[in-house]
């Protein structure tokens, strides 16, 4: 085994893994730097503060961006499959939370967007071997995958009938009240089933308000169906004790100590390292 290849599989295991004692470091360290970067950013935004420490604020912040550009490069250089984890979802959120800072150079303001980086949180249940959240969350990921299907038909449904209601009460209580067209009084219906009742159109009209009545109590129940879908698709689901592993190939996460190969692709998996 050549130095570069040993030097690649060391950086892998620090960095893509949570089972080491580096690995766990280096997880924790990146953890403080992006809540620290993410309060810079909030705190930025405050016109007394940036006003007062504008160049503090960029210090940081470019800092922060050059600490996760060499980081993410050498992400891509330790992994064996590159494209797989450029394309992969922690690969797009690591990518998004460097180029903001980049484009402010050509956009005022863009440097905001690099709030983006709160979502490399999720990486939490990882670094602290939270198995549990780990086995919980892919229950609920594949639950909702399941659930596809129904709560598009149901989606369907939903529009269909906001569309009619719609319609039926423009033809009901017209402009005069406020309905002034179709599209109005559909976005009155849809307000109106969700429960949420802005209140800025309201029917006048005693049928009007029968229809609405009707329409009100009809959202409970219906906001009540995609809850019981996907609770259906979750008591279906197997429970199986997750871990922190990570696939070299695949970049698939939640591989239990004992494992040998990849349940996504069955590729070999590296060895736990022990303190």
């Amino acid at each position: 085994m050549t130095r570069s290849s040993t030097l690649k599989q060391r950086l892998y295991t620090i960095i893509f893994e949570a089972e080491t004692p580096g690995g766990k470091a280096f997880d924790v360290i990146l953890l403080l730097l992006i809540l620290a970067s993410v309060a810079t950013v909030s705190l930025e935004s405050v016109a007394e503060l940036r006003q007062e420490h504008l160049r503090l604020f960029l210090a940081l912040e470019w800092s922060f961006t050059i600490i996760f550009t060499v980081e993410y490069i050498l992400r891509i250089y330790s992994t064996p499959r590159p494209f797989k984890y450029i394309f992969s979802f922690f690969g797009l959120v690591d990518l998004l939370s460097i180029i903001p800072t980049y484009l402010s150079l050509f956009i005022l303001g863009t440097q905001y967007l690099l709030v983006v980086r709160v979502l490399r949180l999720l990486r939490i249940a990882r670094i602290f071997k939270m198995t549990r959240f780990i086995n919980e969350g892919q229950q609920l990921s594949s639950a909702l995958k399941a659930s596809l299907t129904k709560i598009a038909v149901f989606l369907g449904t939903v529009i269909t009938l906001v569309i009619i209601i719609g319609s039926l009460m423009y033809i009901i209580e017209g402009e005069a009240s406020g309905f002034t067209s179709i599209p109005t009084s559909v976005y009155w219906a849809i307000v109106t089933l969700t429960t949420v009742g802005y209140g800025d159109i309201a029917p006048v009209t005693a049928l009007g308000q029968v229809l609405a009545s009707f329409v009100m109590i009809m959202g409970y129940g219906i906001i009540a169906v995609p809850t019981g879908i996907v609770t259906v698709e979750m008591s279906r689901s197997d429970k199986k004790m997750a871990g922190t592993r990570t696939c070299p190939n695949c970049h698939e996460e939640g591989h239990p100590a004992e494992a040998n190969y990849c349940y996504n692709c069955g590729y070999a998996l590296q060895a736990p390292e022990r303190a």
